[in-house]
């Protein structure tokens, strides 16, 4: 090797934290580093296989792609060889230095210092190289990318302490070699059984064959009768033979030194396979190969779809959200196969935008080898699959939430607030996504516990007409707003929407099974038959008697009110704030202000319970300014109590303390 080109680098910080924890071995299964490895393996192959549809130069001469590992018990180190794409420096520099994927801050901000919670943070991060340091105390890499000349090999070294050596080597094949040497407690993975035993427990779905050299005492265990004759043919054929001593141990010699590999695992596309074929455990190591999850998957759907179109594809549904789920501009999809041979990661045109948490593979035989991410986006075809999936999706959901309350609401803990950018996203699934969406209630007794709206609605009576919510900023305030007294009075269940999304979404989901939805702190309030004759009548009698007192409250309040008025809503509180029935809410008009943009103005609307007993004294204040005091406090009031914010806390303090200062003095 050439010194003079061997640097010395440190690790970017994000991946020195990472490493602390990984030797500290986080990782109850130590065994997954082979996975992980094997998996990395795999991706470089099926990316050399894509790029030599364009370009066969780049596959030497080694047309057959596979993976072998070795092992050295007596020096205690495990490889694992591909012949695929293959680095160069930067490529190494780039890969094996830092941690390339959105989250990494959040991901560190996470970790509790639980060692059970963390390796459960980082199987949801996805760190399949840096596994290798669980097991090892020292890893080279060494590789070569295809097309780059012998002289253009790399390679790499680290402890995994903080630093790493990157050097410029000759490499006659492409493809990378990953070379552990095992700490002293983890020399047992040295052993050819333990390897295979390992290899066809997690990696026996990869598609290209996994090879290991035959080992002599299984050669010897295995041998029948019929070898043993042959070897018996082969010695009297010896015994005749001409050939000198010296010979024949040259040739044994030579022949030594070729080993004989085995492929260890089935290296048939998973997919391809028919289902009754693939066992639950197949299944779920599948998508911890295509995932980087370390966890197993909450579900999935295998699907063959034969007829003018032919494509197969194998969906999985996580147990956790990545942390990176709401940064819509992160790389997402499924993995694109054409004819089994694979094309791309993330091919997002498959599934929308709300859907992007969903792992798995689609393999077309009606697209093009050549395909491109731009043919994609034209492709009739591709619509059509696009379609089907996001169905099949949601019936899986919808199954899963019929089937199993527990693991559904688990889901909807994990996602639903993605599952919630639907009903804008996909007019045409709105129905569907509707009924997968879960809130909160007036009637359920902590924001743990949901409803659905099919659930809502057969517990309608026959009066009710609508599906009625709020929005609030959080939890307490829609579940203590002043708008539901009503409501709770006459027994009508209430959704309490307080995650940001939901106002934007029920801009776009405004009905669901013929039943439209009402915002309850949001323009008139129309009970409809479930406010009965004499309720409307005395709710008239009461406007009439209280004109004065109505239009001089407005006058008062005429900077801070579009009007005001008697109202029917409430039955404790004095007064609530109302929306106009266009007006953007409280969640709109944060989310704009936090983008940097500004929200139109708008004034609420005022309703006083006029038989509360602090509305009866403003009634008979004389004095105008005090009057004025007592009527910005009910106001200011009101919008606290919905949890809003003053736009004058210290003018708010000020009234009250002045009002104390009199209540002390009589």
């Amino acid at each position: 090797m050439n010194e003079a080109v061997k640097e010395t680098l440190g690790f970017q910080t994000e991946v020195k934290q990472l490493l602390n924890l990984m030797v500290h071995s986080l990782y109850s299964n130590k065994e997954i580093f082979l996975r992980e490895l094997i998996s990395n393996a795999s991706d470089a192959n099926d990316k050399l296989r894509f790029e030599a549809l364009h370009n066969k130069e780049l596959l030497e001469n080694q047309p057959e792609l596979d993976i072998r590992i070795e092992f050295d018990k007596e020096r205690g180190t495990v490889a694992i060889i591909d012949n695929g794409i293959g680095m160069s420096k930067e490529d190494v520099i780039e890969h094996l230095g830092t941690i390339a994927k959105s989250g990494t801050a959040q991901f560190l901000t996470n970790l509790t210092g639980d060692q059970k919670q963390d390796a459960q943070l980082i199987g949801q991060f996805g760190v399949g190289f840096y596994s290798a340091f669980v097991v090892a105390d020292r890893v080279e890499v060494f590789s070569r990318k295809a097309g780059l000349s012998a002289g253009e090999g790399v390679h790499w070294e680290s402890t995994g302490e903080g630093e790493f050596t990157v050097q410029t080597i000759s490499k006659s094949e492409r493809g990378t070699r990953v070379l552990l040497h095992l700490k002293a407690d983890e020399v047992s993975f040295a052993d050819g059984w333990q390897l295979r035993t390992i290899i066809r427990k997690y990696s026996d779905h990869i598609a290209f064959p996994v090879l290991m050299e035959k080992e002599k005492q299984e050669d010897f265990s295995a041998e029948t009768d019929e070898d043993a004759e042959e070897k018996d043919a082969a010695t009297v054929v010896d015994q005749g033979s001409e050939e000198s001593s010296s010979e024949k141990k040259e040739a044994v010699a030579t022949e030594e030194q070729v080993p004989e590999w085995e492929t260890v695992n089935k290296a048939t596309a998973l997919w391809v396979r028919g289902k009754t074929d693939i066992s639950d455990e197949e299944y779920k190591e599948f998508y911890k190969h295509i995932s980087h999850d370390f966890e197993e998957p909450l579900i999935w759907g295998h699907n063959k779809v034969e007829g003018n179109l032919e494509y197969t594809s194998l969906l999985y549904i996580p147990k956790r959200s990545p942390f990176d789920l709401y940064n819509r501009d992160t790389p997402r999809g499924l993995k694109l196969y054409v004819q089994r041979v694979f094309i791309m990661d993330d091919a997002e045109q498959f599934l929308p935008l709300y859907l992007r948490f969903i792992k798995g593979i689609v393999d077309s035989n009606d697209l093009p080898l050549n395909v491109s991410r731009e043919i994609l986006q034209n492709d009739k075809s591709v619509e059509t699959i696009k379609s089907a999936l996001v169905k099949r999706v949601l019936d899986m959901l919808t199954k899963l939430s019929k089937k199993d309350a527990d693991a559904y609401n688990k889901f909807w803990s994990e996602f639903g607030q993605v599952i919630k950018e639907g009903p804008a996203e996909d007019f045409g699934n709105r129905e569907k996504i509707a009924g997968l969406l879960r809130f909160s209630s007036s009637k359920q007794a902590s924001s743990e516990q949901t409803v659905s709206l099919d659930d809502y609605i057969d517990k309608m009576s026959d009066e009710q007409k609508k599906i009625y919510y709020i929005t609030a900023e959080n939890y307490a305030s829609a579940a203590n707003s002043p708008h539901l007294e009503i409501f709770k009075k006459k027994d009508i269940e209430v959704l309490l929407l307080s995650d940001r999304i939901d106002e934007w979404m029920t801009g776009y989901l405004t009905e669901y099974k013929g039943k439209n939805f009402q915002h309850v702190a949001k323009g008139d309030l129309d009970l409809g038959e479930l406010q009965d004759q004499e309720e409307k009548k005395e709710q008239e009698d009461l406007e009439s008697a209280s004109k004065d007192f109505i239009e001089r409250l407005k006058e008062t309040l005429n900077d801070k009110v579009s009007d005001v008025k008697i109202t029917h809503r409430l039955t404790d509180s004095p007064c609530c704030l109302v929306l106009g029935a266009y007006d953007m809410g409280v969640q709109m008009r944060q989310i704009m202000q936090a983008a940097g943009q500004k929200a139109p103005e708008s004034k609420p609307i005022m309703e006083v319970n006029i038989t509360h007993p602090l509305v009866e004294k403003l009634k008979e204040e004389i004095q105008e300014d005090r009057f004025a005091d007592l009527a910005f406090i009910l106001f200011d009031q009101a919008a606290l109590a919905e949890g809003g914010q003053l736009d004058n806390p210290s003018a708010y303090v000020n009234r009250i303390h002045k009002l104390l200062l009199e209540l002390s003095v009589n």
